[in-house]
């Protein structure tokens, strides 16, 4: 069913820095750890799987391994409403056996030359858990579960032809250099979404228009803040925009990996915060490719270099002008970086039930890692690093934030209700909405 597909390469870190939460029973910690260890490998797959190519594509695998191992986990504990799927499976079968056979036969429906390496990884996993019945009434519920969300994606619009043809004029997105690609991954704009209604739910108002102050503004900015030479930017500004060049969805990944071990989530609880998170930002990436096709805002090199035909009379053109990272191949608005990440730490913080995070986040281009004590920080520093980077305006980042910030909160409006009153130590103060800009 897979086929080829293009890529985000994914990088796994493990950070273990930080005070861990009130101790839970060892058992959890232990059952969790399948959780932790199957998104590791989830993330190995997918970027072993894929080229080099960066794609806001790969969100979606993620998302749906997350889903099946939801199903698996809470469709035995009891304590959540499984996603869209009605079955059921005793207490006594292993949450763990299933969540490990979920992921393996997801992973494998969708990368199946990845075989070996899932196939000694799921035996490792089996392994570790005793022989018996409740080993075996796990393995087949994650069979089923596995199976029931890849019958829920059967015709959802991967890889349709979506075609972009709106012919270069001011404004409009074009190919842009150094490589000139054309806009990749067309269909992810028409993608069947994971939890919303449809991929135009949440698309937002149009973009600024050229002769608008509003414009100018953005567009001064990022000339000024994001060119590859920029006196006006500081080194932490630069390593800022550097840090989140990479794959976002690794970093979200490692970090929320890293937070369920040093607060000791529960296998349930771990395994409805990688599916509330890794659901939202699928969604979040439809909602933002389906903008980004609508409104075809071209990028700001293509502005810059060809300001004087914008008709903007507080814009200026720089035909030689280059921005700090390599622009890549898809309209400016909406801007993915931030609509990903405000619905990953909505969606977070809406799981967890506190208003602030503990987030020890990773970066593969860096080499670093940062602490982020709460979800605006987090977006803060998104949104100023594709600004700040040259490839995304302020408005096409504030906004995709917005937008994103109501996609986490809608997703745990409508899915992964608790089915009962489910509260930890960890569960005690109510999220805030999120700002941006």
């Amino acid at each position: 069913m897979a086929g080829a597909v293009v890529a985000l390469a994914l990088v796994g870190f493990t950070t273990t820095t930080g005070p861990a939460a009130a101790a839970r029973p060892a058992s959890a910690v232990d059952q969790a750890a399948v959780i932790r260890d199957w998104n590791a490998i989830a993330t190995e797959t997918i970027s072993a799987s894929l080229g080099p190519r960066p794609s806001a594509q790969v969100v979606i695998w993620h998302g749906f391994v997350s889903l099946a191992v939801y199903n698996a986990v809470v469709g035995i504990t009891g304590d959540y409403a499984p996603y869209k799927w009605q079955e059921r499976e005793d207490s006594t079968a292993s949450p763990e056996a299933a969540a490990a056979t979920a992921a393996h036969d997801v992973l494998l429906t969708y990368f199946p030359a990845s075989q070996p390496r899932l196939d000694s990884a799921y035996a490792d996993s089996l392994a570790a858990i005793p022989a018996g019945p409740a080993k075996d009434q796990g393995v087949s519920f994650g069979k089923r579960a596995a199976e029931h969300v890849v019958e829920l994606r059967e015709d959802d619009g991967r890889f349709a032809d979506v075609p972009f043809t709106e012919p270069p004029a001011p404004g409009v997105w074009r190919p842009t250099p150094p490589t000139f690609q054309p806009f990749i991954d067309t269909w992810l704009a028409k993608l069947r979404p994971l939890l919303v209604t449809s991929s135009s739910q949440f698309r937002p108002g149009e973009p600024p228009a050229l002769a608008s102050a509003r414009y100018a503004q953005d567009f001064n900015e990022v000339k000024s803040m994001g060119a590859k030479t920029a006196p006006s930017r500081t080194p932490e500004e630069t390593q800022t925009a550097l840090f989140f060049s990479g794959s976002l969805a690794a970093q979200l990944q490692s970090a929320f990996r890293d937070y369920s071990a040093r607060h000791e989530l529960g296998i349930t609880q771990t395994a409805r915060l990688f599916a509330a998170v890794n659901s939202s930002i699928t969604d979040a990436a439809v909602t933002a490719w389906n903008t980004k096709l609508y409104y075809a805002s071209w990028r700001p090199i293509s502005a810059i270099r060809l300001a004087d035909t914008d008709g903007n009379p507080a814009t200026a053109a720089d035909p030689a002008w280059e921005p700090l990272l390599v622009t890549p191949p898809h309209p400016d608005y909406l801007a993915g970086h931030p609509t990903v990440a405000a619905a990953a730490m909505r969606a977070a913080t809406s799981a967890l039930g506190v208003s602030r995070l503990d987030l020890h986040v990773p970066s593969e281009v860096t080499g670093t890692t940062r602490y982020y004590a709460s979800a605006d920080a987090f977006n803060r520093d998104v949104i100023n690093a594709r600004v700040w980077g040259g490839v995304h305006t302020r408005t096409a980042d504030v906004t995709g934030c917005r937008v994103g910030d109501r996609i986490g909160a809608w997703a745990l409006t409508h899915f992964f209700r608790p089915t009962r009153t489910v509260v930890s130590s960890a569960q005690q103060s109510a999220p805030q909405p999120g700002r941006c800009g």
